[in-house]
């Protein structure tokens, strides 16, 4: 039986993360995987945070990325590699088998 919910999971894989359509392969921790960043949103979230604190700028991305090809869900203060670079998990929620990971590098 085709529920609801199921054709929300398969929309995460064969639309919203698909490399075709709306995601790009990026390589966390060490995998490769689709991942969405959404950078409107991030930008909604930046105005609503005082992003200065003691002259150190917080740069921050919002990461989407299958929960089942990611793994466990990060905890918050915990370290991800994206690309290369480290980042702090600043927040992190899991929505329908997707995750919604905000992440921070501190600039000064």
């Amino acid at each position: 039986m085709m529920t609801f919910k199921n054709i929300i999971r398969q929309d995460v894989h064969q639309t919203f993360l698909n490399p075709l359509e709306f995601s790009d392969i990026h390589t966390v921790n060490g995998k490769e995987m689709p991942v969405q960043i959404d950078s409107n949103e991030q930008i909604e979230r930046e105005k609503r945070i005082n992003q200065h604190v003691d002259g150190i700028y917080k740069n921050q991305k919002l990461i989407y990325v299958s929960a089942e090809r990611f793994g466990s869900l990060p905890k918050q203060g915990s370290l991800l590699h994206l690309d290369g670079r480290v980042y702090i998990v600043a927040d992190a929620i899991e929505e329908d088998g997707v995750y919604s990971i905000t992440l921070e590098a501190n600039r000064a």
